[in-house]
């Protein structure tokens, strides 16, 4: 059963996050889920056809009226941006070139931030592993709202603008969670993504930015795909810090939504997590899981016992290694 009052603070633990001891559970008793821990070559074309898509959509859309141009941007812009953030995601846990290419990895990241307008591929992949580590860890994981986010996004109004904000709240959570120093790969992420944008503005004009730009915010704002967001550790069953989505935008996000398989076994790639699912069955069939991410918007903007405090935050013990 879930709160029946609204929160006023996170749910703290004081426990190692369960992936970890999950893992090596399944794999004395699955060890062929090894064999699924291989590099998908398959990322690597399909995330070039999206890119090369956005810049025929780039081409496409300079000369049309403002109200079709907004139109066409959150229609279509806005699903294929937040898709190739889903992309950068999978390349950012190396399943795009393997372990033993990792330089390979980072420059084909900043290819698929092209599309997106803003630097975000090599800074993700800093924080995001910090994510899987220290899961919900105090002043470590800045995908857990800051205190300021719990308190004040409290009644259905506020938590929808909430997540209209989303983009702008995971922008500046990092430098107001855990800032870490601008690294040179950052730099070189920055200045390849600026300059694409002038060459885009320069041959295209601005409609083609506003539709690059807008996009992105739009995707990662109020839009079915962006239920992932909520869902994927917004506690709605005290307990149950991760959970997995089935449903068919799996099709869309490199099944993002099998959550609870990827935070158990980050190296294996989107593609093959159906099949940890289906080897495993008995560990993930029974948790908590979600058929539809609009669903989950709703209920978590009506729901008064949930807001931005709904998380698990784990208070850490010992030495804190990051990059």
């Amino acid at each position: 059963m879930g709160n029946t009052v609204a929160r006023e603070d996170f749910e703290w633990v004081y426990t190692d996050q369960p992936h970890a001891d999950r893992r090596k559970e399944i794999l004395a008793k699955y060890p062929e889920i090894k064999r699924l821990m291989t590099p998908d070559s398959n990322l690597i074309w399909i995330v070039m056809m999206m890119v090369f898509t956005q810049f025929l959509a780039f081409y496409l859309v300079k000369d049309l009226e403002w109200k079709w141009l907004m139109f066409w941007t959150y229609v279509f812009g806005s699903c294929i941006s937040h898709s190739m953030t889903l992309a950068i995601h999978e390349i950012s846990h190396n399943c795009a070139f393997g372990n033993s290419k990792a330089l390979w990895n980072r420059a084909y990241g900043m290819f698929a931030n092209l599309p997106l307008g803003l630097p975000y591929s090599i800074s993700f992949k800093r924080y995001h592993m910090d994510h899987h580590r220290y899961l919900g860890g105090d002043g470590i994981d800045v995908d857990i709202p800051t205190d300021f986010e719990g308190w004040f996004f409290c009644t259905p109004l506020r938590k929808l603008i909430w997540i209209i904000l989303q983009p702008l709240f995971y922008t500046i959570r990092p430098v107001c969670i855990n800032p870490k120093p601008v690294s040179r790969l950052e730099m070189i992420n920055l200045v390849v993504q600026f300059s694409f944008d002038a060459l885009v503005y320069y041959f295209l004009g601005v409609k083609s930015v506003v539709y690059m730009l807008v996009g992105s915010i739009l995707g990662l704002g109020l839009h079915p795909i962006s239920g992932h967001f909520i869902a994927e550790h917004y506690m709605f069953l005290k307990g149950h810090e991760t959970y997995s989505y089935y449903g068919p935008l799996n099709y869309l996000t490199f099944n993002v939504g099998y959550h609870n398989e990827h935070h158990d076994f980050p190296s294996v790639p989107g593609r093959n997590l159906p099949l940890v699912r289906k080897i495993a069955a008995e560990y993930y069939d029974p948790l908590p899981q979600y058929t539809s991410w609009v669903r989950v918007l709703y209920d978590f903007i009506m729901d008064d016992t949930l807001s931005p405090y709904s998380r698990v935050k784990r208070e850490l013990k010992g030495d804190i290694k990051q990059d």
